[in-house]
């Protein structure tokens, strides 16, 4: 399946259901600033995600967004950016606000069109066994074993089921996977008898 390879930085969950509403929920992968408060681990995450795969910033066409992608572009200057004419991202009631969320599928396509690179490469996603078998949960201390990990893997640390998702999004190997959880192992003080 072709998906496009960069991960698209956006403000909010209603922008990353709009556009997985527009390219399938496994065409595309986004990470979400949560509005104006730009938290230093979101800087972090979205640097990592430069680092492994390269992202857009794609922002809402008001002054909120133009301070994010202001923001994003000085810490990660080599960002890609998409930018939504504010003629396009008006909402259908008087009340709302200017957004992603409000564009036709064929305006987001055409602004992401000019900065996106497809990929066909083949990456097997990681399920739920992955992360029983390697007890990142289930068991007694696979809240430390993710906070660990997640370090190693410079993903971060977040619930079972984010952790997943960060591991699919930032197409970890699986050798890097099995080695972080076996450094975790060999440093834990588990008695082993």
């Amino acid at each position: 399946m072709t998906k496009i390879k960069e991960i698209i930085v956006v403000e909010g969950k209603s922008d990353t259901n709009r556009l997985k509403d527009c390219f399938g929920d496994d065409g595309i992968d986004t990470l979400e600033t949560t509005g104006s408060a730009l938290s230093d681990e979101t800087i972090k995450q979205i640097k990592i995600a430069q680092q492994k795969r390269g992202v857009i910033i794609f922002t809402d066409p008001d002054f909120n967004g133009n301070r994010l992608r202001t923001i994003i572009q000085k810490a990660v200057p080599d960002a890609k950016q998409a930018f939504l004419p504010r003629s396009k991202a008006v909402p259908k009631h008087s009340d709302g606000s200017l957004g992603i969320e409000h564009a036709k599928d064929a305006d987001i396509k055409a602004a992401l069109a000019a900065v996106y690179t497809h990929t066909d490469e083949e990456f097997t996603s990681y399920d739920h066994a992955d992360m029983v078998n390697l007890g990142l949960i289930g068991e007694p201390d696979s809240h430390q074993r993710r906070l660990a990990v997640g370090s190693e893997l410079k993903i971060g640390y977040t619930n079972a089921k984010q952790f997943l998702n960060r591991l699919n999004m930032f197409q970890i190997a699986p050798t890097d996977l099995l080695t972080a959880v076996k450094n975790f192992d060999k440093g834990s003080t588990h008695d082993t008898k």
